[in-house]
């Protein structure tokens, strides 16, 4: 197997997005194609051009994206390449892995390097969830699963449950009662939201961030440039507390059914809030990697060395639980265990999911998201997983560590982790 390293990273700013109040979006009037397109056009100029790589060099580029219709349509990852003015010969594939989406492009062109049939791949990411939002109308799923009178009917699937993250999120939570309470997690949505703003003053995310021309958020006609992640914000425990909940309870019987969860949580509403969720965001992410005889050639030295992949299937009902046997893949392919990993980025779609996976490996908190996670920073689903492991191998390179982990749940029941290396470390 051939060496792979990944070469250079880059992104957008995360924007808040808002489906009902487009104009509020900073990237309201921009195109997802074009979003993306733009940031390969200034990756390309900005980073990889001091580096000698031309457009012509790439041999596959993959994009991937959780809502893959109306303008997310990419016609098989080709026309985000004819909007960045690619050569023809550029092969391409469009990925839906939903929120891995993009991570799955990164482990086609890793693999692809890895078996000798490619040297150079670019991967991307993108999702616009103010112009092609989660309720989309092109989305037809098949509910003949949850109609008793379909023969598509299929019982041992909650569907329901499956297509509602917010559900997702809630049943693991009760799934996994006693180990953790709503505090556990909005503490963890405050320590992101707070690392994250604490880190954007500082100046450590100009680093990965390119900027990209907005507009000022409510006045469509005022250009504003988008240099850093719109969510965040600094907060305490005390204000986001009394927070809307978005979530209903499933009142297991293993807990009590509604009697024990209501003497529990003091409420019968659920425990999904916007302090302990990801936001609804617009954003691109794409990376370079290259076989590493060949970077060697080229006199070029890699962010992180991409040792193992992983992935894995769970219920779909509890998503959440996806990142644990893809983690556990990724680290029985590198012959490494969970103590061995030096940093973790695992993705905080909810907080309850990063929660949960730390527990399962006994992660200490002082290695997880160490600069801010999902929670504040953004999950603009399907480019999620390009961002975890270009933050993760910076983040390797400051702390001079030698091993990271970034992981994610994934919309329909799976799981989906990268293991990196600092070669340096």
């Amino acid at each position: 197997m051939k060496e792979v390293w990944l070469i250079d990273y880059a992104r957008t700013g995360f924007s808040r997005s808002r489906p009902k109040q487009p104009e509020r979006d900073v990237f309201g009037e921009i195109r997802s194609d074009e979003l993306l397109a733009t940031l390969l056009m200034k990756f390309f100029d900005q980073k990889l051009a001091d580096k000698g790589i031309e457009k012509k060099d790439i041999d596959e580029f993959t994009v991937g994206t959780a809502m893959g219709v109306f303008e997310n349509w990419t016609y098989g990852g080709r026309l985000p390449l004819f909007l960045a003015e690619f050569p023809v010969s550029t092969s391409a594939m469009f990925v839906d892995k939903q929120c891995g989406s993009a991570g799955a492009g990164m482990h086609v062109g890793a693999m692809e390097i890895m078996t000798g049939y490619s040297k150079i791949c670019l991967a991307g990411g993108v999702e616009h969830m103010t112009r092609v939002d989660m309720q989309n109308t092109h989305v037809n799923p098949n509910l003949g699963m949850v109609n008793k009178k379909s023969k598509w009917y299929r019982p041992q699937y909650d569907i329901m449950t499956t297509i509602n993250m917010l559900q997702t999120a809630q049943k693991l939570y009760e799934e996994e009662m006693p180990n953790f309470t709503k505090e556990d997690m909005d503490k963890f949505g405050v320590r992101s939201h707070n690392l994250t703003v604490d880190n954007q003053e500082a100046g450590w995310f100009k680093g990965e961030i390119i900027g990209v021309e907005g507009h000022v958020e409510g006045n469509i006609e005022e250009p504003m440039m988008v240099e850093k992640d719109l969510a965040a914000r600094k907060s305490s425990l005390e204000s986001v507390a009394g927070l809307r909940r978005l979530s209903k309870p499933f009142y297991l019987e293993k807990n009590g059914g509604r009697a024990g969860y209501k003497e529990r949580e003091g409420t019968s509403e659920g425990v999904i809030t916007a302090a302990n969720s990801s936001p609804l965001n617009a954003g691109a992410t794409t990376c370079l990697m290259m076989e590493a005889e060949e970077a060697k050639k080229r006199g070029l030295e890699p962010m992180a060395k991409i040792v193992s992949l992983g992935w894995a299937g769970v219920d779909p009902s509890v998503m959440g639980r996806g990142p644990v046997p893809a983690t556990e893949m990724a680290l029985k392919h590198a012959g490494l265990t969970a103590d061995d990993i030096d940093y973790w980025e695992i993705n905080e779609a909810f907080c309850i999911v990063a929660l949960n996976c730390m527990k399962h490996f006994n992660i200490p908190e002082e290695k997880v998201n160490v600069m801010g996670g999902a929670t504040a920073i953004g999950h603009p689903l399907g480019s999620t997983m390009i961002r975890l492991p270009g933050t993760l191998a910076r983040i390797l390179k400051d702390k001079k560590a030698k091993y990271g982990l970034s992981n994610a749940c994934v919309g329909g029941g799976q799981g989906i982790a990268t293991l990196i290396e600092n070669i340096d470390a």
